[in-house]
């Protein structure tokens, strides 16, 4: 019987728990988050789209948490969901009364302004399970201190970034109270007197503390218990600290990042006895100087990123208790002062040097330091070889070494093998030469992980009767290019592996398999460029966790396995590029639903591109370049809401664009250049409303460019040339919008293997990683566009390269094009151009490539200054009535005038007199004679009668002349 009622208790207990399951949740619960959704996206939202009314598993749902027994919500994480478009918030707490087990709310960053008028934040008093409570980054003024009052459970409560000011009350009810963040307002004091007694951390930051708002510091004394303070981002100038913070008995940690101190501020914190933590990065305006602190209780310093001298050592020494010291980048120089006691700190654990300029001297002194657990010297510019007998090597209790980014040269010495306790050991970007089998660090029976990547890495050979007594997690030892001979022997006996990069070591040989089933929890796997041939061999189980998997640039042949989904069931980036793959997609590859990026590109693969690669919900890089792909394009190929980068160029794709990207919203860049491509620029092409890089080169495509691809306003970069498209160039308006930052680590990795070829400067090029976006550019070179070159496009300011030749275009060079100023290549050769070319295109100073060759232009070339005096007569060939340098004819009387009218604005008029400059020069230098011939009358008294008498005899022989001849003039009509 008592068997029996047992099995029966543990029956109804399971029946009562999975009561809710099918649910999800309470059922209640489930309608009022619908409602809290309704009323953070209204009028017209889209946050939360995972909140599906007909979705009863609501515990599934985004930002959402829920307790595992009895299924009723207990964290609400609406962190940032409203859209910021919307508007202020006007917060409506009965919203949450539902939700009896809520244990956190996060509300930060939503534009909340206050409450409903009659369901105000009192509502909130009856969450008597809150301990959590974030409300940063929003509209709130004092009140709301007394709207959460009231809530007996809350330990958290977020304020910073709100509206706050004045007096803060802190009444007694917050009596659970042990955290509070009040940064970024406008406070001057914390009145508290029976207050959160239970308080331990105090936020503080950036309140603009200063004069009479230091009664805030003098108010802290109401927080007895008080244990962390952050009063980072303030101005302590003129403070005597110590005095205002020494009632805190209890305070042992003191953040003052980024504030601005003097001297007496800094030695005043002496007082402090209690403090063990104290954080001063970067210090503003004060350079410690020698007993600035005597604190012998600290065990953690942080003084990283400040402006420090070799004085900060005379300071520290005395700080026999300290565990932790961080000097990065404290722009210390030369040589660490070993006579002053600071390589005596015996209890230092944690010592982060990195960022400065040291001496070689610091790997043989350092050795003192007995303690040390950690060690960072990275970035310090040493440039010897690591110490054979002393010093580095005698820090047996060390776990972590960073030596990474220095000139570190010479072979890994055996005294490393001393390092008994080594954990970590980062040695990547030096000049050491590291063999291939990892010899010297065999000893290391708790070595994880070795970074020693942009080395010079080694084949040595493998000694038979020794194995490593470390099972690596990490191991990174991508080179430059040197050859390894095969696998190292040690790699066979490793089980642990998580993280495995050989990139760029010629290792040769066949595909390791082993490795992946040997290291079931592999993750990552680097293989590129390692010179691996034979036939690409899959693991024989599925039972893998490798979610990165790059094999590009090796020497495999055959045919992808179809079973490779299966397999790799977990891959999120896949790398397989630049080898000798053959044959088609396997299908399993559309089972991968993780997959992210796909890079198949320059191989030999064929057929078909699949229709279900555009049905994969998680990709966002896709690159099949560079093969023999041939027939149409998907029929509505890129379905995917998170697909960004298309790269589909250098195939034998035929047949129309039609409809196959209409949903991809996403596309960023779109390649789908040198292939057979028919038919018209799609219309909807401006759905692809994130549509940044867009190249249809070397295609079939004909008509006319749709006006609806001006409306994309985030373009870059188009190139249409080589097409047979017509009819007038629109006004194109190139976007300066900033590259958008990638955030997303796999996104990170498949936007930096984005590429494209662009013809500038008279040359194709590749693109490749970070630098494309800094490039803008325009072809619609090799087609049959005609009419007027629009003068909108001198618009461009930040375009680098503009081709249009070899096209049918009329009229003059738009006057607007000096306002390219960062243009690198513009050619308008073989065209039917005619006018003069603008003169002040010489203030294009960035211009390196300039052709208007095969035209009708008329005129004179501008002047031989600046870029143009590099260009040559081949530049400007071929139009009969251009004149002047380089070209052979000389511009003069003898040049036939225009065949067209010029621009208003040319003074020079294809060599004829310039008549403005003719009139100017005339009357100053008329005006000038008759200033010296004054001068000199003046100045001379004889010549002064003697032009009186000149003219006098003048006007005389002047009257007669005319009284003579005044018959024979009226014979004429004149009278």
């Amino acid at each position: 019987m008592g068997l029996f009622l047992q099995v029966f208790t543990v029956l109804v207990i399971t029946v009562s728990l999975q009561g809710w399951v099918p649910l999800g949740c309470l059922e209640e619960e489930r309608i009022a988050l619908l409602h809290l959704k309704d009323s953070l996206n209204y009028p017209n939202g889209t946050s939360l789209p995972s909140w599906i009314k007909a979705d009863a598993h609501c515990c599934d749902w985004e930002s959402i948490g829920c307790n595992s027994s009895t299924g009723r919500v207990t964290e609400l994480d609406l962190w940032s969901v409203r859209n910021e478009e919307l508007g202020d918030w006007y917060l409506n707490a009965s919203l949450f009364l539902p939700f009896q087990q809520l244990n956190s709310l996060i509300l930060m960053d939503n534009r909340i302004a206050g409450w409903v008028e009659n369901k105000g934040g009192y509502e909130l008093q009856k969450l008597s399970n809150l301990e959590i409570l974030d409300l940063e980054s929003n509209s709130f003024n004092n009140s709301i201190l007394s709207f959460v009052e009231g809530l007996p459970s809350l330990k958290s409560l977020y304020l910073d970034y709100n509206r706050l000011e004045g007096s803060i009350d802190l009444k007694e009810s917050l009596s659970s109270l042990e955290y509070l963040d009040l940064s970024g307002n406008n406070i001057n004091k914390l009145v508290a007197s029976r207050g959160p007694s239970n308080l331990k951390t105090l936020w503080l930051e950036n309140i603009t503390i200063y004069g009479s708002s230091f009664q805030l510091l003098q108010s802290l004394r109401a927080f007895p218990n008080l244990t962390k303070l952050y009063l980072g981002s303030n101005d302590f100038r003129g403070r005597i600290l110590g005095d205002e913070l020494q009632n805190l008995s209890s305070l042992e940690s003191l953040y003052l990042d980024d504030c601005s101190l003097d001297e007496h501020s800094l030695q005043s914190l002496g007082a402090l006895h209690s403090l063990k933590n104290l954080s001063l990065r970067e210090l503003n305006g004060a350079v410690p100087s020698g007993g600035f602190l005597d604190l012998k209780n600290l065990e953690y310093l942080d003084l990283s990123y400040s402006t420090l001298n070799n004085s900060i050592f005379q300071a520290i020494r005395t700080m026999t208790s300290l565990k932790t010291l961080n000097l990065m980048g404290c722009s210390l120089n030369d040589q660490i002062p070993t006579t002053q006691g600071f390589l005596n700190l015996k209890n230092l654990e944690y010592l982060d040097l990195s960022d400065n300029t040291l001496d070689n001297n610091i790997l043989q002194t350092i050795g003192t330091m007995t303690s040390l657990k950690t060690l960072s010297l990275s970035s310090c510019k040493l440039n010897s070889q690591i110490p054979t007998t002393q010093g580095l090597c005698d820090l047996n209790h060390l776990q972590v070494l960073y030596m990474s980014d220095n000139d570190l040269s010479g072979f890994l010495p055996p005294c490393l093998a001393n390092l008994t306790s080594l954990q970590r050991l980062y040695l990547s970007s030096n000049h050491l030469k590291i063999p291939m089998s990892l010899s010297p660090l065999y000893n290391l029976s708790k070595l994880k992980s070795f970074y020693g990547s942009g080395n010079e890495i080694y084949a040595e050979e493998d000694d038979h009767n020794l194995s490593p007594k470390f099972q690596l997690e990490s191991l990174y030892l991508s080179s430059r290019g040197q050859g390894a001979g095969a696998f190292p022997r040690f790699l066979y006996h490793q089980f642990s592996l998580r993280y495995l990069d050989l990139t760029n070591i010629q290792i040769k040989g066949e595909f390791p398999n082993w490795l992946i089933e040997n290291n079931t929890y592999l993750q990552e796997l680097y293989l590129e460029n390692c010179s691996l041939l034979g036939p690409f061999l899959l693991p024989k189980t599925s039972r893998v966790n490798l979610s990165i998997l790059s094999i590009s640039m090796n020497h495999f042949q055959g045919q992808i396995p179809s079973e490779i989904g299966a397999r790799l069931p977990g891959l999120e980036v896949l790398f397989m590029s630049d080898n000798g793959f053959n044959g088609s997609i396997p299908f399993s590859l559309g089972n991968i639903s993780s997959l992210q990026a796909f890079d198949l590109s320059n191989n030999s693969l064929q057929g078909q591109i699949p229709g279900w690669i555009g049905n994969m919900s998680s990709l966002e890089f896709l690159d099949l370049s560079r093969n023999n792909f041939s027939g149409r394009l998907p029929p509505r190929f890129g379905t995917s809401s998170n697909l960004r980068y298309v790269y589909l160029s250098r195939n034998k794709l035929q047949g129309p664009i039609a409809m196959t990207f209409y949903d991809s919203f996403e596309i960023f860049t779109l390649d789908l250049s040198h292939n057979n491509l028919t038919g018209t620029i799609p219309e909807w092409i401006d759905r692809l409303s994130n549509l940044r890089f867009l190249l249809l080169s070397y295609n079939n495509l004909e008509g006319e460019i749709p006006f609806q691809l001006s409306r994309l306003d985030q373009l870059t970069l188009i190139d249409l040339s080589h097409n047979h498209l017509s009819g007038n160039i629109l006004s194109w308006m190139i976007s300066t919008h900033p590259f958008p930052q990638q955030y997303n680590s796999r996104s990170s990795m498949s936007s930096s293997q984005q590429s494209f070829e662009f013809t500038t400067k008279n040359v194709s090029l590749s693109y490749r990683g970070s630098i494309i976006q800094y490039f803008t550019g325009i072809d619609f070179s090799f087609n049959n566009f005609t009419g007027e070159i629009p003068p909108e496009i001198g618009n461009l300011s930040m375009i680098k390269a503009l081709n249009l030749s070899h096209n049918s275009l009329t009229g003059p060079i738009p006057p607007t094009f000096w306002n390219l100023k960062e243009i690198e290549s513009l050619d308008l050769s073989y065209n039917k151009l005619d006018g003069e070319i603008p003169p002040r295109l010489i203030e294009l100073f960035s211009l390196e490539v300039f052709n208007v060759a095969y035209n009708n232009l008329s005129g004179k070339i501008p002047a031989r200054v600046a870029q143009f005096a590099t260009f040559d007569e081949s530049c400007y060939k071929d139009n009969p009535f251009l004149c002047g340098e380089p070209l052979p004819k000389i511009c003069g009387a003898a040049m036939p005038p225009s065949l067209t009218p010029t621009s208003t604005n040319n003074k020079d008029n294809g060599g004829f007199i310039d008549m403005e400059v003719f009139y100017v020069t005339f009357w100053v230098t008329y005006i000038m004679v008759l200033l010296v011939i004054g001068a000199v009358l003046y100045i001379n008294p004889y010549w002064r009668r003697a032009w009186f008498h000149f003219i006098e005899v003048s006007i005389n022989n002047c009257y007669y002349f005319l009284v003579d001849n005044l018959p024979i003039l009226s014979k004429f009509g004149f009278s």
